[in-house]
C-alpha cells in the first residue's frame, strides 16, 4: 500500500518541539521495527502499549514511546520519593519510569535477603529526548534541543520511515531452571498456611523464580512474542543500559486523572470458553466463586485503606466490585476503587502511600511483606513493581509488573516469576501446578 505523508502543526512547548505527521497506509513503520532502531540509537527507551483494549474507561494513550534520556533520575537506597519529587517538579514535560518492588524497604522497616541478579535500580525516571504518540490520522513527534542527531522531529520521522526489520540471530536455546523445587514449594506453603491459621495474615502472595544463566536473546523479539500471545492493556517494553523488561501486564496499579485516583486490582482468574455459551458460563462461575470473591474483597479493603491516606475525607469509593473482564486467554475479576487526592498532598504522595500494590503482597500488607521476605527464595526486583508515565499536567498511569520477563544482557541473566495468592483454603499442590502453568506460558516467548 502506498504511503502518503504531509507535515503540519509545528508547536513549541516547554522547549519540546512537536510536529505532527499525517500518514495513511503506514502499516509497519512503527512498533517492532522502531524498537530495534531504538536499541541502536539510545541507551534508554520505553514503549507503553494498550493493544487497542477498549474495555478500560480510564484508558488514556493507545500507545506511546519515550526514547533516549535527555535527563534522568536513578533512585538510590534512601529518600527516593523526596528526590523524585524534586526531579519531577522541575519539568513541565513527559516523564517515564518505574518503581521496583524493593522500594518497599524505604517505605517500611523491611529488608531483602536475596540477591537481585537482574540488577535493576529501585527507581528510574527519565525525560525523553524523543516522544512519539498517536494521532487520529498519524503520529506526533516531540523532540528536545541539544541532541546531535535527534533534536528535530523530521530526523526522527525519517528514521521511522527507514526502519526495517533487523536480521537478528535467534540466539542459543534458553534453559530455564526453577529456583524452588516441588518439595520446598510444598513445605513453604505449609508454613505460610500456618501463619494464616494463626491470624498473622489473611492472604499472602507467594512467588517463585524461573531463571536462566548464560541466556542470549533478542529482547525485542521476545517482547513481540510475549505481547502477541497476551495483548494486554498494560503491556510495555523498557530498556535502560543493558537491562530489559518485557511485560504483558493486564493490571493497572494507579492512575491519576485530575484530582481523581483510580486503582484496579485483579484477583480472580478463569479460562476462556471454547464458544460464547461456555465463556458466559465460566464468567458467571468466576463471579460466583466464594474463594475468588474473598481474595478480591480483601485486596479491595487494603486499597481503600491505602488511598484514604491521601484522600479528601469521605471520597474513597468502590466504583465496581467483582467486575468480570475478558482477555484473550483468561477472564479476570477486577474491582475499581477511586478517591480524590487531597489538595495538600503532592501527587506522588498517592503512589508513595499505596506502593507496593496489595494485589502482589497480601493482607495485612506489612505482615505479608515480612513473610514474603522470609519465605521467598528470590529478590523480586522490578517484578511486582510498576511502570508508567507522568504527563505535563501531572496526571499519571502505572501498571503492575506481572507476566514479565527481566533480562540483563551484560551478565546474560534472564528471569521471570510466577505465583498466586495463598489463603486458608489454598491447596498447595494445585497452587504449585498453577505456578508451573504460568511459567510455561512465559517460557513460550523464546
Amino acid at each position: 500500500m502506498k504511503t502518503f505523508i504531509f507535515v503540519y502543526n509545528r508547536l513549541y512547548m516547554s522547549q519540546r518541539i512537536f510536529q505532527s505527521y499525517k500518514v495513511s497506509g503506514a502499516g509497519g513503520i512503527i512498533h517492532k521495527n522502531l524498537l530495534h532502531r531504538a536499541r541502536q540509537h539510545f541507551d534508554t527507551a520505553v514503549f507503553l502499549n494498550s493493544n487497542g483494549y477498549n474495555a478500560d474507561k480510564y484508558g488514556s494513550l493507545p500507545w506511546v514511546y519515550g526514547l533516549g534520556a535527555h535527563e534522568a533520575y536513578v533512585g538510590k537506597q534512601k529518600n527516593v520519593f523526596r528526590d523524585l519529587k524534586g526531579f519531577a517538579d522541575k519539568h513541565e514535560d513527559w516523564l517515564f519510569g518505574f518503581f521496583s518492588y524493593e522500594l518497599k524497604n524505604q517505605l517500611e522497616k523491611l529488608s531483602s535477603k536475596n540477591t537481585d541478579h537482574a540488577g535493576w535500580p529501585v527507581c528510574h525516571f527519565f525525560r525523553p529526548q524523543v516522544l512519539i504518540m498517536p494521532e487520529p490520522n498519524g503520529i506526533r513527534i516531540g523532540t528536545l534541543p541539544g541532541h546531535p542527531i535527534f533534536a528535530d522531529p523530521d530526523r526522527v520521522f525519517n528514521m521511522i520511515l527507514k526502519a526495517k526489520p533487523l536480521q537478528q540471530s535467534p540466539g542459543n536455546p534458553v534453559k530455564i531452571q526453577a529456583r524452588v523445587d516441588k518439595a520446598r514449594y510444598l513445605g513453604q506453603l505449609k508454613a505460610i498456611k500456618e501463619h494464616i491459621q494463626a491470624g498473622d495474615v489473611y492472604e499472602m502472595n507467594y512467588c517463585i523464580e524461573f531463571f536462566s544463566e548464560g541466556a542470549n536473546i533478542d529482547p525485542v523479539m521476545v517482547y513481540d512474542a510475549l505481547n502477541n500471545v497476551s495483548e494486554t492493556p498494560f503491556s510495555c517494553f523498557y530498556m535502560v543500559d543493558e537491562k530489559y523488561l518485557m511485560c504483558a501486564s493486564p493490571e493497572r496499579f494507579l492512575r491519576k486523572q485530575g484530582a481523581k485516583l483510580i486503582s484496579q486490582p485483579i484477583k480472580g482468574t478463569s479460562a476462556r470458553g471454547m464458544n460464547k455459551e461456555e465463556d458466559l458460563r465460566l464468567r458467571q462461575e468466576l463471579f460466583d466463586d466464594p474463594k475468588e470473591r474473598s481474595e478480591n474483597v480483601m485486596i479491595v479493603d487494603l486499597v481503600r485503606n491505602d488511598l484514604s491516606r491521601t484522600a479528601v475525607k469521605d471520597s474513597v469509593r468502590v466504583e465496581e466490585l467483582f467486575g468480570i473482564y475478558p482477555f484473550r486467554q483468561v477472564n479476570q475479576m477486577i474491582s475499581t476503587i477511586t478517591s480524590r487526592l487531597h489538595p495538600d498532598c503532592h501527587y506522588l504522595d498517592a503512589i508513595e502511600n499505596a506502593f507496593p500494590m496489595g494485589s502482589m503482597t497480601g493482607a495485612p500488607k506489612y505482615r505479608a511483606m515480612q513473610l514474603i521476605d522470609a519465605y521467598e527464595d528470590s529478590c523480586r526486583g522490578l517484578y511486582s513493581g510498576a511502570v508508567g508515565y507522568i504527563s505535563p499536567e501531572k496526571n499519571f498511569d502505572f501498571n503492575v509488573v506481572i507476566r514479565s520477563i527481566l533480562y540483563n544482557a551484560k551478565n546474560q541473566y534472564l528471569s521471570y516469576m510466577a505465583g498466586s495468592a495463598i489463603t486458608i483454603g489454598s491447596d498447595p499442590l494445585r497452587e504449585y501446578e498453577e505456578s508451573l502453568l504460568k511459567a510455561r506460558a512465559m517460557g513460550g516467548s523464546f
